[in-house]
């Protein structure tokens, strides 16, 4: 077959196409790229996404779904196609990506120490207070290098008028860095012409600039380049279990489980062949409850005993901090434009999505008449999942949320469907590419010289037509993100 790449491609009405202006229109800073692109047929395309697909198999890059009768473990879906980003548009971007994880951090440190924003009354103290991810008994309790978001990852949509918006926050464990990472080693390997024709931006060096930033917050007086830092793992069962070992081993780090670690006199400590080893800095992918059962949960057998004593201590670094889910919570989410004016002195660089919150009884009144014309969601939830996507719900399943939302009105915001941007994507039941709907997480990294934003982040992608939830558990798959160095007419 010789047909191009792009000839049948047809962009979806109403929706920001990320690659087309118009039909067989590319937009003017991707048009290298895309010409190198297109000058593929359709059966070369598709000899090379199967390669990548075997590559991915191979490799062991994986996810799992508790719930999936089939098995756990899933080949994340790929898509070769790259989603492109350009220089100017990045570049506002990560202007306001590094401005808003300031502002949660100001916001943060606050909420644990002297809570001005709460006792001015600029964001309402009982939604704050009332979030799952509060821990109250964190309050005054200082984290040695001074900062609590280590690493950010910040969910992003673009509307129909191009504008990027952000939908939600990540920073207590982000995930799906590492795909970001296996992702470009695919383009390189696959497509590595069209990679030096379109002039993107490496990623690779995620891995040393988190190493870097988790040693730089070694607690005092430890030097950086002395500091021992270690991966703790909840084990090979967790969801995300490749991204940790792989994250461990690019850093060139420890991927530690509980057992390996104890606490004596408020220090931690690694077991290993040559006796105990001081741990100064733990990149952590447990969630806050099972952390530390003297803490915690009592019954966590994937936690470390003390380990939250040392850190209120100043003995260890935790990355991410304990307590930062409260920012995580959706319904606190909305609020980050009043943190940004109130720490800052700024206005926003970042859009939003414009959110209703269904503790305010105005909100819930507004929601609960519109459920069919709104999407809700559970402020706690994550993976797509306690999500009601009224235009498309049946009149039982708006009836059930009804119900939830009189129940529990705090537990609950909601937003307009807004029509996700798309992107060319390749569809292999039948060989062509697409229209599918995107949306972006970028990472910011931050240590003790502030942030770092990796150009580019984890694109995810609707595979199903007609389909709005990217998360890979509901079956969605990734691409690379192209940031390009600058206009490629």
């Amino acid at each position: 077959m010789s047909e191009s790449l792009f000839t049948e491609y047809r962009n979806i009405p109403g929706a920001y196409d990320e690659l087309f202006a118009g039909p067989g229109e590319v937009r003017a800073e991707f048009k290298r790229a895309a010409a190198a692109l297109g000058a593929r047929t359709i059966g070369e395309f598709a000899h090379s996404q199967a390669l990548a697909e075997k590559a991915l198999l191979d490799q062991g890059v994986t996810f799992s779904v508790y719930s999936d009768s089939r098995g756990a473990e899933k080949i994340i879906p790929f898509c070769l196609l790259p989603r492109l980003v350009g220089a100017a548009e990045w570049s506002r971007l990560e202007a306001g990506l590094v401005q808003r994880v300031r502002a949660i951090e100001a916001f943060l440190d606050d909420l644990y120490g002297p809570q001005r924003i709460l006792k001015e009354k600029v964001i309402p103290a009982d939604l704050v207070l009332g979030a799952k991810g509060y821990e109250p008994k964190l309050v005054g309790v200082k984290p040695p290098g001074k900062v609590r978001v280590h690493v950010a990852g910040i969910d992003l949509i673009r509307d129909p008028a191009g504008t990027f918006r952000v939908l939600e926050d990540n920073l207590r464990c982000p995930s799906g860095v590492s795909y970001v990472l296996e992702n470009r080693l695919l383009s390189k390997r696959i497509i590595p012409e069209v990679l030096d024709k379109a002039r993107v931006h490496r990623v690779d060096q995620y891995p040393s600039k988190l190493a870097a930033a988790l040693r730089s917050v070694a607690p005092a007086p430890v030097d950086p380049d002395e500091a021992v830092a270690v991966v703790l793992t909840p084990g090979p069962y967790n969801s995300a279990y490749f991204e940790h070992s792989f994250l461990a081993r690019t850093m060139g780090l420890e991927l530690v489980q509980a057992p390996d670690l104890f606490v004596d006199g408020d220090e931690v400590f690694m077991r290993t062949t040559r006796g105990p080893r001081r741990v100064h800095v733990i990149y952590r992918r447990t969630d806050d409850a099972y952390l530390d059962p003297e803490f915690f949960r009592p019954d966590s057998m994937l936690g470390v005993r003390g380990l939250m004593r040392s850190w209120a201590a100043g003995k260890v670094s935790i990355a991410n901090a304990p307590g930062n889910g409260v920012a995580d919570d959706k319904a606190v989410c909305a609020l980050v434009p009043d943190m940004v004016r109130f720490y800052m002195t700024e206005e926003p660089l970042l859009e939003q999505v414009p959110t209703w919150l269904c503790c305010r009884p105005d909100d819930q009144a507004f929601v609960v008449d519109r459920l069919d014309q709104l999407v809700v969601k559970a402020v706690d939830e994550a993976g797509g999942y306690g999500m009601l996507m009224g235009p498309q719900a049946t009149a039982e399943e708006r009836a059930d949320f009804r119900r939830r939302i009189d129940a529990d009105p705090r537990r609950y915001i909601a937003q307009r469907r807004i029509e996700l941007s798309a992107c060319p994507t390749w569809i292999a039941e039948g060989g062509y590419t697409a229209p599918r709907r995107v949306d972006l997480r970028p990472y910011v990294v931050s240590g003790a010289d502030g942030p770092w934003v990796l150009p580019g982040g984890l694109t995810r992608v609707a595979l199903r037509e007609g389909s709005y939830v990217v998360n890979s558990s509901q079956g969605g798959g990734s691409k690379d993100t192209w940031v390009l160095k600058g206009a490629t007419p």
